[in-house]
């Protein structure tokens, strides 16, 4: 038996149990399934068990004592925040683009001139594996700061085979080295070169015919993504992309809906997607769609409060009966920011989602929205032993205290990462 770790004492140990079967929707949300005076045993990795701090006391005593104890009174805990939305391996920065479109540059005239995904495509390409490598690393590590412990990311910056492999091989190599787990998405289809953007069809080919079957040979992603947007990719050319990768086991995600309604919802229930992102414009028929076909809405509120732009309705969306998650679409160009604590805030502040909702998005619906709760986002025997405490004494304080860094643990497979808000 592996070192043991028992958390003890946490004002609000939030579990989020009962959901690893099907994401929470409407109600359901809300339901943290929080134990106050709770504990946590972990051991091999895995959670053991949790209750009332006198409770585990009495059933673990024996185990209770060889194992390495942490105090977390007047502090509550959560499962290992998950991300399900990053640009996690790219090069370069975009900040003379933010500079424009405070001069009053939109997002997508910058990108048909050349700049926007182009321009950190070109940063991308030129970059080596190395460098990507070290980039990425950094990141990871501010994520773990952050609270997160799993991380999706997409690649997408690379549009030729070759560097479309760079990105994914990186992330392949992170995932085995970081302690942070990555779940990898193929985005061939994130923007049509610029020398052929009069004529996209070959690109969209080349995508299909070309790209798919070697990331899946090479079993390099587990998702497909494709951007969905008037001056990127039809929902003709969109389906096509998500319908050739599912023939080769990948399974679809979209960005969808974030310019305008462009049917990308609609889209992702009709192919079938685990998660339609983005989704500022989804119209009330493709929310209902989503959520009659159990795609998760995955919101980033951080990507209309970069670019200035409306926000998505959250509040609708899960009134409506949709499965939503938030992330931080971490990326150089409409979303620089590695904190989902702050994507949280913005989630209760700019969407109307309760607190609660927030907690739920950004934990055990997240993990749905990659494919992995029956192994993380809730905290439950058996599961991983991801474990985030933030040093405040309730969680509604998360979203009252906003855009501040409450983590203080934490806690990947059982071994504490991050303590007193460093590293270790």
């Amino acid at each position: 038996m592996g070192k043991a770790l028992f958390i003890s004492n946490a004002a609000q140990l939030i579990t989020m149990a009962d959901h690893t079967e099907q994401p929470a929707k409407k109600e359901a949300m809300s339901h943290l399934n929080l134990i106050e005076n709770g504990s946590l045993l972990i051991e091999d990795g895995k959670v053991v068990e949790v209750g009332r701090d006198d409770d585990m006391r009495d059933k673990y005593k024996d185990r209770i004592q060889a194992a390495e104890h942490l105090d977390a009174s007047g502090k509550v805990v959560t499962p290992g925040l998950v991300d399900p939305h990053t640009h996690l391996v790219h090069a370069g920065t975009r900040e003379n683009e933010y500079a424009m479109r405070l001069q009053g540059q939109s997002y997508m005239d910058i990108m048909s001139a050349g700049g926007g995904i182009h321009a950190t495509t070109r940063a991308t390409q030129q970059a080596g594996h190395e460098q990507l490598y070290e980039e990425s690393w950094e990141r990871l590590q501010q994520f773990l700061i952050h609270g997160v412990t799993t991380v999706e990311a997409k690649s997408g910056y690379g549009l030729t085979l070759e560097h479309e492999l760079k990105q994914l091989e990186v992330a392949h190599e992170l995932q085995a080295d970081h302690p942070v787990d990555i779940v990898s998405t193929f985005m061939g289809a994130h923007a049509i070169p610029m020398d052929e953007k009069d004529n996209p069809g070959p690109f969209v080919n080349r995508v299909i015919d070309e790209m798919i079957p070697v990331v899946a040979e090479k079993n390099l992603a587990e998702f497909n993504d494709v951007f969905c947007e008037r001056g990127v990719f039809t929902p003709d050319q969109s389906k096509r992309i998500l319908e050739a990768g599912k023939k080769y086991g990948l399974t679809p995600k979209i960005h969808a809906d974030e310019i305008e309604p462009y049917e990308g919802s609609e889209l992702a229930a009709e192919v079938g997607a685990i998660s339609a992102d983005h989704l500022l414009k989804a119209s009330d028929k493709g929310i209902r769609e989503m959520a009659a076909a159990d795609v998760v809405g995955v919101l980033l509120p951080g990507t209309a409060f970069f670019l200035m732009a409306e926000f998505a309705r959250g509040r609708h969306m899960i009134d409506a009966g949709l499965a939503v998650a938030l992330s931080t679409d971490q990326n150089p160009g409409s979303s620089p920011t590695i904190s989902l604590p702050f994507i949280m805030n913005l989630g209760c502040l700019k969407m109307g989602m309760t607190p609660e909702e927030v907690m739920t998005a950004t934990t055990i619906n997240a993990a749905h929205a990659i494919g992995r709760a029956d192994e993380i986002g809730s905290l439950e025997p058996g599961k991983k032993g991801d474990v985030t405490i933030f040093d405040v004494p309730n969680h509604l304080t998360l979203s009252y205290k906003y855009g501040m860094n409450h983590v203080d643990t934490v806690v990947k497979d059982g071994q504490v990462l991050v303590a007193g808000g460093q590293l270790q």
